[in-house]
């Protein structure tokens, strides 16, 4: 029986795209310097893969395939009943387009990279409301993006995103004549700009996808294929890190080359074929839910009778209802000779009130390094059409960039030649201001990923009814409405409370000042409010 026209047409038509998609990507392969060929990364990955596992111990591997189908049949049976319902599972189990589908899943991961998912709902249904496809994000101004970003942290996320997207579409700038993405500081408000690089279409493999987007790594690459187009490739995050080292019990440092190439091998050996976006997505849910950093909850696990980390915890305890000392993994794991490089080192023992939390070990982490900085709040209490207060814009490059802040200054962590320096900083972008009204009103401590800042906070405000004016780029008066919108960082909205907590009138009495007044006070017990209350001076009711 011959199959219907139409349905043979369709598949013609898919071939034809998969083709045109495939001869697009294998083009801006071709024209990229930066990173290997996607073929050969893979083969050199699949080498990697074969050499480690031929030097590891069983133990720590899955040699039974039998016990690979038991592991995905029960996760995802677990998955299906237990998935949290988030609004970018919605997007991306609704959306038939797969670019969009892809662009769905792209925005979720990026935006979860060391935030958590309470936090990432609200700003992801806002994003993806605001610019629901690609070509949205990229015809976005960098400033939109940075206003919608603010308070998610790590905002080299979001321009990275962007980046991403347009060099999807690619550029034709005012000549008319196409040509290849050549500059992510192009505003796409240009009158001649259409965009065509990619041909509007998402790279279709994880190999691709990390060679051709900025920004986007091994995992992101690895969710995105999988999520949105059912390539069966591994990923590895925190969630499933903490997942397979405990499943296999691997108690080296997760951090070490090691240890990473081994869990990406495993990852990519488990990933169900059937259903690989599912399952990796099952596997972070598992982590994030279940098999937790502290206090897991291994009766609810799917994965327990194939837990080495539970197994071991059974038989510790064991042995110490028998006043016996702890076995360790030896008798199961190291070779004859030599101690295993996936095992916990014998300076690391047993830790009988973790239990399974003894896996995956905590990887040694830099302290964050110290600055501190002068910044001051600059008001205009009388300009025309209500108070106003000075934002100036970072450089486009480095923390924070491209975002807005009051006036800041690096400095010494004396506090004795600070406001000078200020002065000098404020004075740059307004010109000549009386120092004697610069007033130190507190700090504000901030830590990023990487550095500890301890914010210095200054006020000014310039009560002359003469509004001072400024022409030079980078510089905005904004009212206090605005500035509650506008692209400014976390640790700016701080120093912003600690000014309205010092300023008096109405500013002081404001919600959002309240909040933060009462916060700083120590909470008193009733009876102290009542021996409080007994030695506090009389005053009369006429009293002024």
């Amino acid at each position: 029986m011959k199959k219907p026209r139409a349905a043979a047409g369709s598949r013609s038509r898919h071939r034809k795209q998969s083709s045109s998609q495939e001869g697009r990507e294998k083009r801006a392969l071709s024209s990229s310097q930066a990173k290997p060929s996607g073929p050969d990364a893979g083969l050199a990955r699949r080498q990697e893969e074969v050499v480690l596992q031929a030097s590891v111990s069983p133990y720590h591997l899955f040699r039974d395939t039998a016990e690979v189908t038991v592991l995905r049949k029960n996760l995802l049976s677990w998955y299906d009943l237990e998935k949290r319902d988030l609004p970018w599972r919605r997007q991306a189990e609704g959306e038939m387009d797969l670019d969009r589908r892809a662009y769905a899943v792209w925005v979720s991961e990026v935006m979860l990279q060391q935030t958590q998912v309470a936090t990432v709902i609200n700003y992801y249904t806002r994003w993806m409301q605001k610019w629901p496809t690609l070509q949205d994000l990229a015809s976005a101004s960098l400033e939109e993006v940075n206003q919608l970003w603010a308070g998610l942290g790590y905002y080299s996320r979001g321009r990275r995103l962007q980046e991403g997207a347009r060099k999807v579409r690619g550029v034709k700038v005012n000549t008319g004549a196409l040509r290849p993405w050549v500059s992510h500081n192009l505003e796409p408000s240009h009158p001649n700009q259409v965009i065509e690089e990619l041909g509007g279409h998402m790279p279709r493999t994880a190999e691709t996808l990390q060679q051709l987007l900025p920004g986007v790594g091994r995992y992101t690459a690895g969710a995105i294929a999988s999520i949105a187009f059912g390539q069966a490739a591994g990923v590895v995050d925190g969630n499933v890190v903490r997942v397979l080292c405990r499943v296999r019990a691997i108690g080296a440092d997760p951090s070490s080359t090691l240890v990473s190439q081994h869990l990406w091998s495993l990852s990519q050996q488990l990933v169900d074929p059937a259903r690989p976006g599912d399952f990796n997505q099952a596997a972070m849910e598992l982590g994030a839910t279940v098999c937790t950093p502290q206090r897991p909850r291994c009766s609810q696990c799917p994965m327990q009778s194939l837990c080495r980390a539970h197994q071991r915890m059974e038989r510790e305890q064991l042995l110490a209802s028998q006043s016996l000392p702890s076995s360790g993994d030896v008798e199961e794991c190291a070779p004859n000779t030599g101690q295993c490089q996936l095992c916990a080192p014998p300076t690391e023992p047993w830790d009988q009130t973790l239990g399974v939390a003894n896996f995956p070990r905590k990887a040694s982490r830099r302290p964050p390094r110290e600055e501190c900085s002068a910044t001051c709040v600059l008001e205009q209490p009388r300009a025309v059409g209500g108070a106003r207060i000075l934002l100036v814009q970072r450089p486009n490059s480095g923390l924070l960039a491209g975002l807005w802040e009051f006036p800041s200054v690096t400095v010494e962590p004396s506090r004795q030649h600070q406001p000078k320096a200020l002065l000098q900083e404020l004075q740059s972008w307004v010109g000549p201001l009386p120092a004697t009204r610069l007033q130190h009103l507190g700090q504000v401590v901030h830590t990023f990923s990487h550095i500890k800042l301890t914010y210095q906070v200054y006020g000014l405000t310039l009560e002359e009814q003469t509004p001072v004016t400024t022409s030079l780029p980078g510089v905005r008066w904004l009212t206090r409405e605005e500035f509650h919108t506008a692209a400014v960082s976390t640790a700016m909205k701080k120093v912003f409370r600690v000014y309205e907590g010092q300023q008096p009138g109405t500013c002081k009495g404001s919600k959002r000042s309240q909040v933060s007044t009462l916060s700083r006070q120590k909470k008193l017990s009733p009876g102290q409010k009542v021996l409080d209350s007994f030695f506090q001076p009389y005053t009369s009711a006429g009293a002024p």
